[in-house]
């Protein structure tokens, strides 16, 4: 490709002081949901084009080794999601005992949230926003044996906002990644195929009120020019992936934007199918475009439904009701597109009422395979920033920060829920781990919360076997 750098190591080994030494600048990822790491091939490709050679590691497919960090001059830890963040922290342990000269890094969502622990204790840079230009203003900055500060960059003596300037978007840089077979595949009428991921527009246009995206973006977003992402995903079907996820907050925060991608995606690569990642407003908004969306081969589609209780719903200010899901659910169900809920059942809010009624709720309207287990048991968390702690009656319900888990800590007022969601979680984590059938999951799951309601279980739910099993990933969705 024009702009692109050749890596490959030299004879004559160059100085080790250069930053433009094969490895002087090193990427790491450590989780993206199963997806090869567009937090690396984005950066990637901003660092080549300027002339430098980093190299890039996924731990969650390689281990990282000394001999990865041994050449590096700054380490950069992609910190998308709290997963992340949490094994971001032991990769940053390990560089600072295998090369202790080495300046780390932290970039990503996660990043700027915690900033104020991560460079008390392990980073010495922080980046949020768009991260990559910063990335890259960094690396010249030090090449250049500067120390004042750096627009977009925290470090230990100067404090910057996200960066939520327009940025250039090159073409991701995938190869240097595992090819796609290491990573999450679709499961679909019988057979696997491997995923791909890219991402159309970054932020978000909405200002849920648990979302992490909000205390960086407040509202923003921006969209990726469509020739950069239709690039992309063609370098990733030329590696054999069959699948794309659109990994955009909210994919139809640009509506016309996407639907003409979609549109050139099927026109290119008629059997490509993808799946993307929107709001039940937006699904109600848009109603008219899911039975196009669905001929180009869109085959599921990921909301967050959190739970059906309008009261939860008005405290997360999410912008729809019980009602409006259920709404949702037709319009999908009508074009022949699955829904895959991600869900947020355990909040201060939610009674065991309401979790029993959520359950229900799945059952009623034939989700139980549609829901990954781990959605069963997640509880609200709240990371420095959170907009939830601009409440008025935050105070009734959050502790204190635990700066070193990266959340405010909160317990429930009704004991049992608390330990609910522990049983469930274990179960969600067995459950996946061994392969459980879903109906024996949710079933199980079922009879843990009506044994604390004090009521006898209940018999495993009919099964639908009349319904092919709905399409999905290998690698459940989850922050």
């Amino acid at each position: 490709m024009p702009g692109d750098v050749d890596c490959a190591p030299s004879v004559t080994l160059p100085s080790p002081a250069s930053w433009r030494e094969a490895g002087a600048v090193l990427l790491v990822s450590c989780y993206e949901l199963g997806h090869q790491p567009f937090s690396l091939a984005s950066p990637l490709a901003v660092l080549q084009r300027a002339g430098y050679c980093p190299r890039a590691v996924d731990t969650a497919v390689t281990p990282l080794t000394p001999a990865d960090v041994e050449p590096a001059h700054l380490v950069a830890i992609a910190v998308p999601m709290h997963t992340a963040l949490r094994l971001g922290v032991d990769v940053a342990a390990r560089v600072r005992a295998w090369n202790p000269t080495a300046r780390i890094c932290f970039y990503g969502l996660y990043a700027w949230l915690n900033a104020d622990y991560l460079l008390s204790q392990w980073a010495d840079y922080v980046i949020g926003g768009e991260y990559e230009e910063p990335l890259l203003a960094l690396v010249q900055a030090l090449e250049r044996g500067e120390h004042g500060p750096v627009p977009g960059v925290s470090d230990r003596q100067h404090r910057a906002g996200p960066a939520l300037v327009r940025t250039y978007f090159a073409v991701p840089a995938r190869e240097q990644l595992p090819p796609p077979r290491h990573y999450a595949h679709l499961v679909w009428n019988g057979r696997a195929v491997p995923a791909g991921y890219t991402e159309a527009t970054r932020g978000c246009h909405h200002t849920c009120l648990h979302c992490p995206i909000v205390p960086l973006y407040r509202g923003r977003f921006f969209a990726v020019p469509r020739q950069v992402v239709l690039a992309d995903i063609r370098r990733q079907v030329e590696q054999g992936v069959r699948h794309i996820t659109f990994g955009d907050p909210d994919f139809l925060n640009g509506p016309t934007h996407s639907l003409r991608i979609c549109r050139e995606l099927h026109a290119t690569f008629p059997d490509v199918t993808f799946d993307f990642t929107t709001r039940i407003e937006h699904i109600l908004r848009h109603r008219t475009l899911f039975r196009e969306f669905a001929a180009l081969g869109c085959i599921f589609v990921v909301s967050a439904v959190e739970i059906p209780s309008d009261h939860v719903l008005a405290k997360l200010d999410k912008g729809h009701t019980r009602a409006d899901i259920e709404a949702a659910l037709a319009i999908l169900d009508d074009a022949g597109i699955a829904m895959r809920p991600s869900l947020l059942p355990f909040t201060p809010w939610t009674t065991l009422e309401d979790y029993r009624d959520l359950l229900d709720f799945i059952e009623t309207h034939g989700l139980i395979e549609h829901i990954d287990p781990v959605h069963l048991s997640i509880r609200l968390l709240v990371p420095p920033g959170s907009a939830l702690l601009e409440r008025e009656d935050a105070v009734e319900w959050v502790g204190p920060l635990d700066p070193a888990h990266f959340t405010y800590t909160w317990q429930h007022p009704d004991p049992r829920m608390d330990i609910l969601q522990q049983q469930v979680a274990a179960v969600a984590e067995r459950a996946t781990r061994e392969g459980w059938d879903p109906y024996v999951t949710f079933a199980t799951v079922r009879a843990l919360a009506d044994q604390a309601a004090g009521l006898e279980p209940r018999r495993e739910p009919p099964r639908r076997s009349h319904r092919p099993s709905p399409p999905r990933l290998t690698e459940s969705w989850f922050c």
